[in-house]
């Protein structure tokens, strides 16, 4: 939701540009698409509409393909926006929605989840059939994820997202990776990702430790650390499908996503 045309032609704003951009992204071989809604003069938007817009046109464009949308909380304060992505219409909802277990300083901004809202999403969720997409940014919210099972607020399947390396959380070093992977729920669905240049080292990190990957131009617009070459989220996809066939893990597609995640068969 923060990076522009203008850092990164590759980067996809209107609905048809989204949709465009995850038929090349399932061609590469992503199984599950995180997405995010912009308004006509592309700074971020909440309303169903477009996300119906987004979402339908996927499973069109791409059968089977896992949807996750944005409940962010860097811009939408409000319960009623942030949870609009949830329930945009008719076959448009989505698989998951993103649900941030704390608030967080972004370099630029902070998004605010407060307890009440972190529940009132989750419970929402629940009641749709929703599966949160857990984001982790420091060690305190994996631990927030057991009190929520605890409280039943949260409930099994759990599939979420580590980002490491952002500054003002959690730093990109193998270390922390290992620790707050070992501090997750069990039965819980990792993949995990670096934030700019510590993109690609994380993800090595992940496919090596037998988790999944988080992978896109949300994170990280460029190929190189030096930032002499602009990604595209395919070319990142292509990238991290030949690290893991080198490494032995072959890539799962949506339906077999859907068995290790532990989601139940449409």
């Amino acid at each position: 939701m923060v990076p522009t045309r203008e850092q990164n032609p590759a980067v996809p704003i209107t609905p048809k540009q989204v949709v465009a951009d995850a038929r090349r992204c399932f061609e590469a071989g992503a199984s599950v698409i995180h997405v995010h809604a912009r308004a006509g003069n592309g700074t971020p938007d909440y309303r169903k509409e477009i996300y119906a817009e987004i979402i339908g046109g996927i499973h069109a464009a791409c059968p089977g393909m896992l949807i996750s949308g944005s409940t962010s909380g860097r811009v939408f304060h409000e319960l009623s926006q942030r949870s609009e992505v949830l329930d945009p219409g008719p076959g448009c909802r989505p698989d998951f929605g993103s649900l941030t277990l704390g608030s967080l300083n972004f370099p630029k901004q902070a998004s605010v989840n407060a307890p009440d809202m972190i529940h009132s999403l989750a419970g929402a969720m629940n009641e749709l059939g929703i599966v949160p997409e857990l984001e982790i940014f420091d060690m305190g919210m994996a631990d927030y994820a057991h009190f929520l099972l605890r409280k039943q607020i949260l409930r099994l399947p759990l599939y979420g997202n580590i980002l490491l390396g952002s500054l003002g959380t959690l730093s990109a070093t193998p270390f922390n990776l290992a620790s707050i992977v070992r501090a997750l729920p069990d039965k819980m669905t990792w993949s995990a990702t670096g934030i700019g240049r510590y993109q690609f080292f994380v993800q090595s990190l992940a496919v090596t430790m037998g988790g999944h990957v988080r992978v896109g131009l949300e994170d990280n617009l460029w190929y190189d650390a030096e930032r002499t070459r602009p990604a595209t989220n395919a070319g990142l996809i292509e990238r991290i499908v030949k690290l893991a066939r080198a490494a032995g893990r072959e890539i799962a597609d949506p339906a077999e996503a859907r068995r290790i995640i532990g989601m139940h068969e449409d």
